[in-house]
């Protein structure tokens, strides 16, 4: 049986969203399953010396105009969120707090977190919004409060952070296909390459 693909990403990374919407549908079109996830790119940074894009001079206008470009390439709605960039730490844990459940109410969720953020403007680094999120994906609210207010679910982002981090992860999206990594959305042209050819 062929292997998953691992989908690392950030909530708060333009690009990841974009990946996103497209690497399911693109896996399953090779019987392959896609595994999910969020890490703080807040914490890869420290690791790397890295900065969010919008932040560097002269990068950061580029990356604003092709968060936008890019999405149009790739038929998806985007508005750039007015609060950017973002803590996602309280969307991370959710999501992995409803994937130890049903990892389909945690896909549901994601595509939802990122949609309030790129098309909705929704303030993700509030554990309200976030909370909210999920009520809608008919998650029960008070036990997800709960359950982001305990130590459990904070030390399972950072030791899933520490685990990323250990096998080379550096931004969002980075995507590993068979031991391959490719970093950016704009790579996925090249992943359906390699998933049709059995590597390249």
């Amino acid at each position: 049986m062929s292997q998953p693909i691992d989908f690392y990403f950030d909530f708060s990374s333009p690009y990841g969203y974009l990946a996103s919407e497209k690497i399911d549908e693109l896996a399953a079109r090779f019987g392959r399953k896609v595994r999910w996830h969020p890490i703080l790119l807040g914490v890869v940074f420290r690791q790397t010396g890295g900065a969010p894009l919008t932040s560097i001079p002269l990068k950061g206008e580029y990356s604003l105009h092709d968060f936008a470009r890019s999405a149009r390439f790739l038929d998806i709605p985007y508005e750039h969120p007015k609060h950017f960039p973002l803590s996602t730490q309280h969307a991370a844990r959710a999501y992995y707090w409803l994937h130890d459940q049903d990892w389909q109410a945690a896909r549901s969720f994601a595509h939802a977190v990122f949609r309030s953020l790129y098309t909705e403007g929704r303030d993700v680094s509030d554990s309200e919004v976030v909370l909210e999120i999920a009520a809608r994906q008919s998650v029960d609210r008070a036990v997800l409060a709960e359950a982001l207010a305990g130590q459990a679910l904070k030390d399972r982002l950072k030791t899933e952070c520490e685990a990323a981090i250990a096998r080379g992860v550096f931004g969002s999206p980075y995507i590993v296909v068979d031991g391959e990594p490719f970093f950016g959305s704009d790579r996925l042209p090249q992943i359906e390459r390699w998933l049709a050819s059995g590597g390249f």
